[in-house]
């Protein structure tokens, strides 16, 4: 009884309870599974797994190269190199970089392909496909409890790998009847085939397709639409380049000149970092978090790209300051505030405490708690009751 009455204050809108009923239908129903081909992908992971493992325990001579601690002391001394760890990106960074010795190489080759966490999703879906043949409960409604974004859970179906192979069906074939030596000699590297195949083991029924989609540069598109930044809506009224626009607005380069075989095309890489990067207030540690330094972009670099996006988008850096303002505003005083069509309140009553921020399109976010603390720049800041987001 205590837990509706706790809930009574906060009715669930219509068109909320309208998305949950859809979303059970949606998990119930689930998706049908090629379980022949995910056998066989299975089979075929097994194998070259153990292919590749013999390959790393015959140059290396360990009897686990798939330990981190002995394979990277292996490295050290092939290399005279100190490595820091085996992480995908520095992974890469290495081979990049080319190396000396060819067995280095080549184990970190093996490593790259036998990390492919992908491919794991194939025993996900044989572990939660039912007797007719679909997987369900693969959505969790309102999974991020502050975005209400759908969360992925069992098989992670908003994660799939991007496929870019040529005859999918003889590619899907040949891992049915696991006939690896062929695949390997069509299409390389077995692990990223099977990655690039993950998606294709979700089936339409006969007769029926699968469509996936996505929207595209969402968070650049309502930024932008918020704080009224023209420049940046006028990008996606037309061409929809906002990577190399933010660019051209950042270094003052024509549009036209950040095209590939030009000198000025290595600029859209500072203005993509920057768009992922700095649109809700982030600065250095931000493009840091996004892969800068994994860009060819100097750390010296840095703020300059900072100070360069925000002077392209004023608009939006002055919308950062009204919505901090309002924030504070409506904690300390307990009155309504508005801003680009935001609305900031502070609920009270005698048990419970929220700012409460409404966005435009209804949606209410709730923050538990609220009061006025100090940051380390030593300004009036905003703090609340929440989960640990890290």
């Amino acid at each position: 009884l205590e837990i509706p009455r706790k809930l009574s204050g906060f009715p669930v809108p219509d068109d909320i309870q309208a998305q949950w009923v859809q979303d059970q239908i949606i998990n119930l129903r689930g998706i049908a599974v090629d379980t022949d081909f995910v056998r066989g992908a299975i089979s075929c992971d097994a194998l070259i797994t153990t292919h590749l493992t013999d390959e790393a325990k015959s140059l290396t001579g360990l009897d686990n190269p798939n330990s981190v601690s002995p394979l990277k002391e292996w490295l050290e001394q092939e290399t005279g190199n100190q490595i820091n760890n085996l992480q995908k990106e520095t992974i890469d960074k290495l081979l990049d970089e080319g190396m000396e010795s060819n067995n280095a190489k080549r184990i970190l080759e093996l490593r790259q392909q036998m990390s492919k966490t992908s491919v794991k999703k194939y025993q996900a879906m044989l572990d939660t496909v039912g007797q007719d043949g679909r997987s369900c409960g693969l959505l969790q409604f309102y999974g991020a409890n502050r975005t209400g974004r759908w969360a992925g859970r069992l098989v992670q179906v908003q994660n799939l790998p991007r496929t870019n192979i040529h005859n999918l069906s003889l590619a899907r074939e040949l891992v049915k009847s696991q006939e690896t030596d062929i695949l390997r000699m069509i299409y390389g590297s077995i692990p990223n085939t099977l990655s690039q195949l993950v998606r294709t083991a979700l089936i339409a029924p006969e007769g029926k397709a699968l469509v996936s989609a996505d929207y595209s540069a969402i968070e650049a598109r309502v930024i932008a639409w918020l704080a009224k930044e023209q420049w940046r809506l006028d990008v996606f009224a037309t061409h929809g380049k906002i990577y190399e626009a933010s660019a051209s607005q950042m270094f003052g380069v024509p549009l036209d000149r950040i095209t590939k075989g030009n000198p000025e095309y290595e600029l859209r890489q500072k203005g993509k970092v920057s768009e992922l990067a700095l649109g809700f207030a982030g600065s250095v540690g931000a493009l840091k978090a996004m892969g800068a330094l994994n860009m060819s972009i100097a750390e010296d670099e840095l703020p300059e790209i900072v100070a360069r996006w925000r002077e392209a988008n004023p608009n939006i850096v002055n919308m950062w300051y009204a919505m901090e303002h309002a924030a504070l505003e409506a904690v300390k005083t307990g009155c309504p505030q508005s801003t680009h069509g935001i609305l900031f309140t502070r609920e009270m009553d005698s048990e419970l405490d929220f700012m409460t921020i409404t966005l435009p399109s209804g949606r209410k976010l709730y923050y538990a708690n609220p009061a006025i603390g100090i940051n380390r720049w030593n300004k009036e800041a905003l703090t609340y009751t929440g989960m640990d987001q890290t």
